[in-house]
């Protein structure tokens, strides 16, 4: 006998199955990553041919059975088809739902993930922030949620506390920030400027409904974009195939 249990979540990813179903993905506040079968969403007349699908946002009434979840109800809070036609805004969230996934687990309380996940695709809509900023955003904030935080307020060498004006370098082998006189002591250390560092902060620490209310120049935002994509390279273990096209794309 199965059991019926409503969650909270967004759609990470749906796949075709045989020739009317769909596996799809959900990230919930509830469970955490889990999967489920909508039987029949490819059909025209679905209940769920809408809704079986990324970047859909909504309460999702589940069947628990003894191996698997199979979708019974969902009511869509939020779909935004509106990023399909955005180009090439459409694959930076395909990122965004990848990278989410990959840290995504059973059991876990996801409500973190779920919200950036929110506010980030409501970003990468808005024409007046830089997809590659929004792309920076999420790639740190999402390293602060997963407790993969860079060192940035002290000296990952000496510890020491340290500010936006003195001398730093930013260390992938020390996982944060070093000073002049720990630059020795770690095999890689790249200038970081007062102003990438501040936003950096800034990133890690402000409020969920704040993270995309500031801009930088264009200077500065290749310094982020340095620091962070490499950081996060060093602190995964997948090739993204949408940052693959995206790599093409831009």
């Amino acid at each position: 006998m199965s059991d019926l249990v409503t969650v909270q979540g967004v759609v990470l990813s749906a796949m075709p199955i045989g020739e009317y179903d769909k596996r799809i993905v959900l990230l919930t506040r509830e469970r955490g990553k889990i999967s489920a079968f909508a039987k029949g969403a490819r059909r025209q007349n679905s209940p769920f041919m809408a809704a079986a699908s990324p970047f859909v946002f909504g309460a999702f009434t589940l069947f628990e059975g003894r191996t698997s979840y199979n979708l019974n109800q969902v009511s869509v809070t939020h779909h935004f088809v509106e990023l399909a036609s955005a180009q090439p805004g459409i694959y930076y969230g395909y990122y965004f739902l990848e990278l989410a996934d990959y840290f995504g687990r059973e059991g876990t309380d996801e409500r973190e993930m779920m919200n950036l996940l929110y506010v980030t695709v409501k970003a990468i809509l808005n024409p007046h922030i830089e997809d590659r900023l929004v792309r920076c955003i999420f790639e740190l904030r999402t390293m602060t949620i997963q407790g993969l935080m860079p060192q940035l307020f002290q000296c990952a060498g000496c510890g020491r506390e340290v500010n936006e004006e003195d001398e730093l370098f930013f260390s992938q082998e020390a996982h944060g920030v070093v000073g002049r006189k720990c630059l020795g002591s770690v095999a890689d250390g790249c200038r970081i400027s007062g102003a990438a560092l501040y936003a950096m902060r800034y990133i890690v620490t402000a409020p969920m409904g704040k993270l995309y209310t500031f801009t930088v120049t264009d200077e500065v935002l290749r310094e982020m974009e340095h620091h962070i994509h490499t950081y996060v390279s060093g602190n995964t273990d997948k090739r993204f195939k949408s940052l693959e096209i995206l790599d093409i794309m831009i």
